[in-house]
């Protein structure tokens, strides 16, 4: 299934795609009211969403695309986003050399305000920056609680997986020594469309997954070519710390972002990226014109 989060008539709601158009499922038959909590049901909700959506005889209200405003799939993180570093060996390059690939997992977080979903506009946050970067990335959504998760059993404790853009301030990132600052501007985390649930993905290590700007394709690569696959990423996380259902876990970014060209080519106030992996969608955000 594929799991929308949007707006319409000034409400907040969530449904499914189908056949183009998005059904709304918030308190449809005893559903939750929102996506988290229906993530936090676990099996049992995807059961009941399958039968209702199966059911349906026109009853549950129904909008096209063009109707609703989008937002991310879980509109309210509720805890840090967790992203890996670096975990593309030729991002790895581009960004410093042979040197810089890692041999254990790099991890940073993203505040969880700096969320926002397919087509809403992101600052350009021009007066503190000169060098927002875009990063096209594969977004896992945690659906199981645990923790000591050993990487054969990781895939079980995945609800399904969205695309998500780390949006960079790359001077901030430099300035002060670390990632969160450049990490955590306002509004940049765009994620979605969909929240697309495990069962549609057949290997989530074989998507192939490209960045546009305005058009012109920046980033082309395949989630194969991780140096941590999926489930050792979740297994490391997992360590002496909890995992909750409706944790984001952002992938890695392949090469071709706008600090690796030489020179540079950051984003600019009217750009559009475009993020795109296979299965999931098209992820449209532009930037503040």
């Amino acid at each position: 299934m594929k799991f929308v989060s949007f707006q319409v008539g000034g409400k907040e709601t969530y449904g499914v795609e189908r056949d183009g158009r998005i059904l709304d499922l918030a308190g449809a038959r005893d559903l939750p009211v929102d996506l988290l909590r229906g993530i936090e049901g676990g099996e049992a909700f995807l059961q009941k969403v399958a039968r209702v959506v199966e059911e349906d005889d026109g009853a549950i209200r129904s909008y096209t695309q063009e109707e609703v405003k989008w937002l991310s799939p879980i509109p309210e993180v509720k805890r840090n986003i967790m992203c890996v570093g670096k975990n593309y060996r030729d991002h790895a390059i581009e960004m410093g050399g042979e040197q810089d690939i890692p041999k254990e997992i790099m991890v940073f977080t993203k505040a969880t305000n700096t969320v926002v979903g397919h087509q809403e506009t992101v600052l350009h946050h021009g007066q503190i920056t000169e060098e927002l970067d875009y990063e096209g990335e594969l977004a896992v959504i945690i659906g199981k609680k645990g923790r000591g998760i050993t990487p054969d059993e990781a895939l079980e404790y995945v609800f399904g997986y969205s695309i998500l853009n780390d949006i960079t301030a790359r001077d901030l990132q430099k300035k002060h020594g670390q990632f969160f600052i450049g990490k955590s501007l306002d509004t940049t985390c765009p994620m979605g469309p969909y929240l697309v649930t495990k069962d549609e993905v057949e290997d989530p290590q074989n998507l192939s997954i490209t960045t546009r700007v305005n058009g012109e394709i920046r980033q082309s690569s395949n989630t194969g070519e991780m140096i941590f696959s999926i489930p050792t990423i979740i297994s490391t996380l997992s360590k002496g710390m909890t995992l909750e259902p409706g944790d984001v876990i952002a992938t890695g970014t392949p090469s071709g972002v706008g600090k690796g060209f030489k020179p540079p080519r950051f984003l600019r106030k009217g750009d559009v990226v475009e993020i795109e992996i296979e299965g999931l969608g098209i992820l449209t955000n532009p930037l503040q014109a």
